[in-house]
């Protein structure tokens, strides 16, 4: 963060709606990533009606606040931000996401030397170390969604994920997610920010496509990931499910020449994959069935260490200073707690990576924190257990 009377290289935007302990994760990241950037973070807060606001004023008083008396929907609260930022560029940012120290710095060094640029997205992964596929996608014309919609063929789910590119690449792509969607400000100001018109879901791929047909070029930058948790932001449900194809009929009817048959079309198709989708719609748990209670803190405080086998009186608590793989799969714990005091996100990502397909749960003690955090689900909140 620096003073408001010097140049402003990046301006973070954070809209927030009742994830107070995944928004302040974020921020401790963000701020971690924003050293040596001349910076300043701005929070839109969504009418929240947990402490999220009482927690920024007290615990991060440089952030910008604007604090919504309603809810007014993703698109209106990230064009307040915006409007309020001094930065050359500007990230749009989820809440429930978690940066590496080096992301910013990185993206912004190629965002600034490549010519025509209009976004830049990263890899996601979720809690458990999986590959988010909609970090890059290709344009949903109405034949490539009904695809992905209903199954097949393969072709258009291929398109839809723009399976062409690899998860590590750094690539032209044409459709970015919003939980990290990074920018000139000059470029978003051009094609008038998101729509307003959509309330949540579906702006990010309404702002990607307008930022293409205003001739820049979009990009994916694979070598840098990020965790989103996705499930603080995108529980599924009915409402998700009527919000995010209600949407798309927007997108639909905004670019693409449509007529009454097409509409209509695209109209029962969206209601009957909703209603289908609704049917089976279960309630996902973040907390896993375990049949072990196994535990691994990675860090350096004995009191700390104390207090987790004191809250979740593991039948095996085991204390690691450092990242040991082998240690890890000797142990087979189905828990890992990262003391972020003594660790860096960029050797915990890529430590989710090599074990996601091992059953653990991973959590994080954010720095100066007296609780854990994560999630194990794409479908539903995470789980936050604070310390005694």
């Amino acid at each position: 963060m620096q003073d408001q009377n010097k140049h402003i290289k990046l301006s973070v935007v954070i809209v927030n709606y009742n994830v107070r302990y995944f928004l302040e994760q974020c921020l401790l990241s963000v701020q971690k990533a924003l050293q040596n950037i001349p910076s300043e973070i701005i929070v839109v807060d969504n009418n929240s009606t947990d402490d999220s606001c009482t927690m920024l004023k007290t615990e991060f008083k440089d952030i910008i606040l604007i604090e919504n008396k309603l809810n007014v929907g993703f698109s209106k609260a990230n064009n307040q931000g915006v409007q309020k930022a001094k930065g050359e560029f500007i990230l749009i940012l989820n809440p429930d996401t978690v940066l590496a120290e080096d992301t910013l710095v990185k993206t912004i060094d190629f965002a600034s030397k490549t010519k025509k640029i209009g976004a830049l997205g990263v890899q996601f992964i979720d809690g458990k170390g999986h590959f988010l596929k909609e970090c890059k996608r290709g344009i949903p014309t109405p034949k490539i969604a009904f695809g992905k919609l209903f199954g097949f063929p393969k072709k258009a789910i291929d398109t839809y994920y723009a399976s062409h590119i690899k998860e590590d690449a750094i690539a032209k792509i044409e459709i970015l997610t919003g939980a990290f969607m990074l920018l000139k400000k000059q470029v978003y100001k051009e094609v008038n920010g998101f729509d307003e018109d959509y309330f949540m879901y579906g702006e990010d791929i309404d702002l990607s496509y307008k930022i293409l047909k205003k001739g820049y070029q979009n990009y994916y930058f694979g070598k840098e990931t990020i965790i989103h948790y996705k499930g603080e932001s995108t529980v599924k449900d009915k409402k998700y499910l009527n919000r995010f194809y209600g949407a798309m009929e927007i997108f639909y009817k905004k670019h693409f020449k449509t007529n009454l048959f097409l509409n209509y079309t695209i109209k029962c198709g969206v209601k009957m994959w909703c209603f289908l989708k609704t049917a089976t719609l279960k309630p996902t748990s973040t907390k896993e069935n375990a049949t072990t209670n196994r535990l691994i803190y990675i860090g350096k405080n004995e009191q700390t260490f104390s207090k987790i086998k004191a809250e979740l009186n593991p039948e095996l608590a085991a204390f690691q200073q450092d990242i040991s793989i082998k240690d890890i799969l000797v142990n087979k714990p189905n828990k890992l707690i990262f003391d972020m005091n003594y660790l860096t996100y960029k050797n915990v990502f890529k430590a989710i990576k090599t074990l996601k397909n091992n059953k653990i749960n991973f959590r994080f003690i954010p720095k100066k924190c007296d609780y854990f955090i994560g999630s194990d689900s794409n479908n539903s909140k995470g789980e936050i257990v604070l310390l005694p």
